[in-house]
């Protein structure tokens, strides 16, 4: 797979305790509703959600995190999807609070999946941008994947990134950066806006409908008792441990940028930034960097 990262400046954080984390979801998430339909198998290494006219299911994971890049293969509901919704994001509590989030919105059998995405900073949201896929997300896992560091967010697919969202504070524009948030997923019924604004209605007949998990994998600092196990200071540290924590600077190099403005043409289907109706007093102030 092509890695489209570079590391460039100077990281004021130090990786100590966590490295590379090949996920078991036994051990890093725990199912938190749907009576039974979701389900982990094969030893820990695979989760299944499953959505029914009863109800759907979700889980969470067990850690929180204050920065990280969080990798997990997903294979979507096949066949006709319209009216689900699988959600896979990063969330923190409160009125305030903070999100970055991918949701996949189901369509007709043969109709493309929607890849909707949006950032939340101190309870803002109304940063959507949507795409479609350049694959089937139904017939085989890929992976989507979050880098989140204190100067981006940089949503990817199978390595390729999809979206940045680039710190501006300077700007007035609040980043996700001092709040903890645990990784959420759920396969739950969202036919009253889903498919087509809500035209088109969940068949029932064809539940349950099923979203499968596999291979999390999580590179971050974890949060434990108002503490994070990635230090506030530039001490010094060995190579394999700068190299480990990498992350914690990472942009998009050219090629990665390339990649970024093709996906970006060809693909996207919405973007925030684009829509001067919605925002009639002027768009967003990060729009104006993008």
């Amino acid at each position: 797979m092509a890695s489209f990262f570079t590391s460039s400046v100077p990281i004021v954080l130090v990786f100590l305790s966590v490295a590379a984390h090949a996920g078991n979801f036994y051990q890093d998430f725990d199912i938190t509703w749907g009576d039974g339909r979701a389900k982990i198998l094969n030893n820990g290494q695979l989760l299944t959600l499953s959505l029914d006219k009863a109800s759907g299911s979700g889980f969470q994971s067990r850690n929180e995190y204050l920065f990280g890049k969080i990798d997990m293969q997903l294979k979507l509901v096949p066949g006709n999807s319209a009216g689900t919704v699988t959600a896979y994001y990063l969330s923190s509590k409160g009125s305030t609070w903070d999100e970055i989030d991918f949701e996949f919105l189901g369509n007709l059998s043969g109709d493309p999946y929607i890849l909707h995405t949006n950032v939340y900073s101190q309870g803002k949201g109304n940063r959507e941008q949507q795409f479609y896929l350049w694959f089937d997300p139904t017939a085989d896992f890929h992976t989507y994947s979050i880098l989140w560091n204190p100067q981006r967010i940089i949503f990817s697919v199978d390595g390729s990134p999809i979206r940045e969202f680039k710190n501006l504070e300077s700007m007035g524009v609040p980043f996700p950066k001092n709040q903890p948030m645990r990784i959420y997923s759920s396969l739950w019924n969202a036919d009253d806006w889903a498919t087509r604004g809500g035209l088109v209605k969940t068949d029932w007949s064809k539940a349950p409908f099923i979203a499968s998990y596999r291979n999390f994998n999580a590179k971050a600092c974890v949060w434990t008792n108002g503490a994070s196990s990635c230090s506030s200071s530039s001490s010094s540290s060995s190579s394999s441990r700068s190299k480990n924590n990498s992350w914690l600077s990472q942009e998009l190099d050219i090629t990665g940028q390339q990649r970024l403005k093709w996906v970006q043409k060809n693909y996207m289907i919405y973007n925030y930034c684009a829509d001067t109706k919605r925002f009639p007093q002027g768009l967003p102030a990060e729009c104006k960097m993008s």
